[in-house]
C-alpha cells in the first residue's frame, strides 16, 4: 500500500501537487468560515438533567439572549450623563427585536453603591432568526457604546462568542506569524539548506488547511468551541512538521546510497512512511477516547483533531513524496560520517542508562511521580471571564463590574424547575436552602425557583447547592439547571465514562503497538512510561494554573480550578504525541535488532539513530505550542503548557533515560510474545522490514 502511494506520487508528482493545491484553496477559502461560527459554551451534555431542564425552560418561557453594558469611570448620577443614559435606554427599547431594557437608575442592583458605575442590560425577544438577532445585537451594542463616558464595555450572549471568534482568528494569525519563521530557522539549522527546510512548511500549511476544513465541516452539525480552533491548528502545524522532518531525514540518508531520486523516495516511504502511518493511526486512536464521552464538545474535538492528524499523515505520505520526486534531486544527501559517530551523544546517554538501569529507574520514576502529585488535588470548573486575555472586552467588562459591584453580581443562578403536581412541602424545603430564592410562575402551571449562590457560578457554594437541591427533592418531578448544575453533570459524566475511554484507548494502542513490534511486553512498557510523563506534565499544569504558582510568568493567574476542557484534551492529545516519538525510536531499535540480533546494542543504536530527529521534532512542537500560548486564553495556555511539557519530558527524560533503562532491564524478554501471537504477527502484522539505507526495498507493505 505505502509503496503504491510512493510510486503514484513519483510517477505523477504534478498531479498530486495540483490536488493538494486545490485542497489548500478549499481549506483557506471555505474552511476559514468557521471563525464566524465559534461558541463559548462547551459544558452542554445532551440528555443530562441540566440540559433537559434548560430545554424545558426555553420551551415553557422562551426568552431571547441578553447582552450587558457597563458604564464607568465617572460619577454616573451626573445630570448630563444620566440624561444621556436615559436617552440610550429609550432608544434601545425602540430597536426591533429588543424585549426589555430596565432603567439602571430605578432598578435595584444596576447602579454601583460607589456611584461610579452602572449596568445596562438588554434582553432580546425570543424566536428571532439568526439574521434578525445579529442585527439587533449590533444595533444595541453600538447604541450603548455611543454613551460618552471614560469606560463603556459591552459583551455577553452571542456577542461574546463573536468577540471571542474574532480574537481567536487574530491569535491564530499571530501564532502562525511567530511560529513559522522560527520553525523555518530551526529547520535550516537541522538540514543546512533552504530547500529541505521549506518542504516541511509546505506540508505544515496543508495541516493548517485541514484543521480549518475539519472544524468547518463539524460546525455544520454541532457547536465548535472558540478554543478548538487554536488546538486543532497548532496540532495540524506541529504534527505536519514532525512527520515531514522524519521523512526528510530518512530521504537524505537514502540519497547517500543512490543517485535515483525516485528510488530514494520509495525507500523513504517504505521505511519512514510506515512509521508515519503507525504514528498517525496511534494518535488518532488516542483521540477516540474522547468519543466515549457524550459531551458534544469533546466528541467534536476528538473527531476534528483526528481528522487533522489523518490529513497530516496523508500529506506526509503523498504530498511530500511528490515534492521530493520533483525537487529532491536538488537536496543534498546527509553527510557521510564514520561508523559509530552519528548521534554519538545520544548513544552515550542510552549506553549509560542501559548500564545503570536500576539507578536511572530509581531516580527518574520518583522524580516524575513528585511532579505528578498535584494531580491528586485537581479540580475542574466552567470558569469565568478571568480565563480571557486582559485586553478582551468581555474581560474588561468583568473586571469593571468586579471593581464597583458586590461579589456575585451577574452570577448565573441555580434554576430549579418545579413541574406541576410537585408537593408544596418539597418546594418549600428547596426554597429554604437559599435566602436569595425567588419563585416565578411558568405557563402550564410549572414554577422556577432561582437561587443566587455566593461566590462564582461554578464555585463550591454553587455546586454544593445543586447537590443539596437534588437530595431534598427525592423522587419529585424537580430538575436543576444553570452553570453550576452543568458543571456537576459534566464532572459526573467524566467520572462515569473515563474508565471506558481508558479501556478504549489502551486497547487500541496495545493492538497497534503489537502490530508494529510483534511484542507483548513492549506495548505495556510503552504505556507505563508514557503515563508517567503525562502525569508529570498534568501535575505541573495543576500547580501553575489551579494553584497559581508562576502563572504570572505566562500572563495568567491561579483560578482555583482548571478549565473543564483542558484535562481530557491534554491527556488524549499528549498520549498520542508520546506514542508518536515512541514509534520513531522503536522503528530504529527494531531495525538495529534485525541487523545485529543483539538486544542491548539495538537499544543503543536505535537511540543513536533516532535521538537527533526526536529531539528536533520535540523542539519544533514546543515552538509551535509556545507560539499559540501568546494569545492569552487560559484554556489554551493550560493545554499548550501541558502538551509542551508532555512532549519535552517524553522526548528527553523518558525516551533518552527511561526507555533504554527499562529495555535493558527486560533484555531479550522485551520482544517476547506467546507462540500463537508470534505466528499471528508473522502472518498479519505490519512489520518494519529491517530495511536500512541502501538495502533493497521490500516489494510489499
Amino acid at each position: 500500500m505505502l509503496l503504491a502511494l510512493a510510486r503514484a506520487a513519483t510517477r505523477r508528482p504534478l498531479t498530486v501537487m495540483l490536488l493538494w493545491g486545490l485542497f489548500l484553496l478549499l481549506g483557506f477559502g471555505l474552511g476559514t468560515g468557521v471563525f464566524a461560527r465559534l461558541s463559548d459554551n462547551v459544558a452542554e451534555i445532551p440528555g443530562t438533567e441540566s440540559q433537559s431542564a434548560a430545554e424545558y425552560l426555553d420551551r415553557a418561557d422562551p426568552v431571547g439572549d441578553s447582552i450587558t453594558g457597563v458604564v464607568a469611570g465617572t460619577p454616573v448620577r451626573d445630570p448630563a450623563l444620566r440624561a444621556e443614559v436615559e436617552q440610550a435606554v429609550t432608544d434601545l427599547r425602540r430597536i426591533a427585536g429588543v424585549a426589555a431594557v430596565p432603567d439602571p437608575y430605578t432598578t435595584r442592583g444596576l447602579t454601583a453603591e460607589d456611584g461610579r458605575a452602572l449596568l445596562v442590560s438588554v434582553t432580546l425577544a425570543g424566536g428571532l432568526d439568526d439574521a434578525a438577532e445579529e442585527r439587533t445585537l449590533h444595533a444595541a451594542a453600538d447604541r450603548i457604546k455611543e454613551i460618552d463616558a471614560p469606560q463603556v464595555r459591552v459583551s455577553g450572549g452571542p456577542l461574546l462568542g463573536e468577540q471571542l471568534g474574532e480574537r481567536a482568528q487574530e491569535d491564530v494569525r499571530n501564532a502562525e506569524l511567530i511560529s513559522l519563521p522560527v520553525v523555518l530557522a530551526l529547520l535550516l539549522v537541522v538540514f543546512g539548506g533552504l530547500r529541505s527546510a521549506l518542504l516541511p512548511l509546505l506540508v505544515a500549511v496543508s495541516g493548517i488547511a485541514g484543521a480549518f476544513l475539519a472544524l468547518f465541516a463539524f460546525s455544520e452539525v454541532t457547536d465548535i468551541s472558540v478554543y478548538a480552533i487554536q488546538v486543532t491548528t497548532m496540532l495540524g502545524l506541529g504534527l505536519a512538521v514532525d512527520y515531514a522532518l522524519l521523512m526528510l531525514v530518512r530521504f537524505r540518508e537514502e540519497r547517500r546510497t543512490t543517485e535515483d531520486v525516485a528510488e530514494a523516495v520509495h525507500r523513504t516511504v517504505a521505511a519512514a512512511g510506515r512509521t508515519v502511518l503507525f504514528s498517525g493511526l496511534t494518535v488518532a486512536v488516542s483521540l477516540t477516547g474522547l468519543l466515549v464521552f457524550p459531551s458534544v464538545f469533546l466528541r467534536s474535538m476528538g473527531l476534528a483533531v483526528a481528522a487533522v492528524v489523518v490529513v497530516d499523515m496523508l500529506a506526509a505520505l503523498t504530498l511530500l513524496p511528490a515534492l521530493l520526486a520533483r525537487f529532491g534531486g536538488r537536496i543534498a544527501p546527509a553527510k557521510a560520517r564514520p561508523k559509530g559517530t552519528e548521534g554519538r551523544l545520544f548513544g552515550r546517554i542510552a549506553a549509560f542508562a542501559a548500564r545503570r538501569r536500576i539507578a536511572v529507574l530509581a531516580v527518574v520514576v520518583p522524580a516524575l511521580l513528585v511532579l505528578a502529585l498535584p494531580v491528586t488535588g485537581m479540580r475542574i470548573g466552567v470558569g469565568d471571564a478571568r480565563q480571557l486575555p486582559a485586553n478582551t472586552e468581555a474581560r474588561q467588562l468583568y473586571d469593571t463590574v468586579g471593581d464597583h459591584f458586590p461579589p456575585g453580581t451577574g452570577v448565573s443562578p441555580v434554576s430549579v424547575v418545579v413541574e406541576p403536581g410537585t408537593d408544596a412541602a418539597t418546594a418549600e424545603r428547596i426554597r429554604a436552602l437559599s435566602p436569595t430564592a425567588v419563585t416565578r410562575e411558568l405557563p402550564g402551571g410549572a414554577r422556577v425557583i432561582e437561587m443566587r449562590p455566593s461566590g462564582e457560578a461554578d464555585g463550591a457554594a454553587a455546586t454544593d447547592l445543586v447537590k443539596r437541591v437534588r437530595e431534598v427533592r427525592g423522587d419529585a418531578p424537580v430538575d436543576v439547571t444553570g452553570t453550576a448544575a452543568r458543571l456537576v453533570d459534566f464532572r459526573a459524566m467524566l467520572a462515569d465514562r473515563a474508565p471506558w475511554a481508558v479501556v478504549t484507548v489502551l486497547g487500541g494502542i496495545l493492538l497497534l503497538l503489537f502490530a508494529f513490534t510483534g511484542s507483548v511486553l513492549l506495548p505495556l512498557r510503552t504505556i507505563a512510561t508514557t503515563l508517567l510523563s503525562l502525569a508529570a506534565a498534568l501535575g505541573v499544569v495543576v500547580w501553575v494554573f489551579q494553584d497559581g504558582h508562576l502563572a504570572g510568568l505566562l500572563g495568567a493567574e491561579g483560578l482555583g480550578a482548571l478549565s473543564l476542557t483542558a484535562p481530557p484534551l491534554i491527556v488524549a492529545i499528549a498520549f498520542g504525541l508520546a506514542m508518536d516519538y515512541e514509534l520513531f525510536i522503536l522503528a530504529r531499535m527494531r531495525e538495529a535488532r534485525q541487523e545485529t540480533g543483539d538486544e542491548r546494542e539495538a537499544v543503543v543504536t536505535g537511540l543513536r539513530r533516532s535521538g537527533r530527529v526526536v529531539t528536533c521534532a520535540a523542539l519544533l512542537l514546543a515552538v509551535v505550542f509556545g507560539a499559540f500560548m501568546t494569545g492569552g486564553f487560559s484554556p489554551i495556555l493550560q493545554i499548550g503548557l501541558g502538551l509542551t511539557l508532555a512532549v519535552l519530558i517524553d522526548a528527553t527524560v523518558v525516551r533518552m533515560l527511561l526507555v533504554p533503562a527499562s529495555m535493558a532491564l527486560l533484555g531479550r524478554r522485551a520482544w517476547w510474545a506467546p507462540a500463537p501471537l508470534r505466528r499471528a504477527h508473522a502472518r498479519f502484522g505490519l512489520r518494519e522490514e529491517g530495511h536500512t539505507a541502501g538495502a533493497p526495498v521490500p516489494e510489499k507493505v
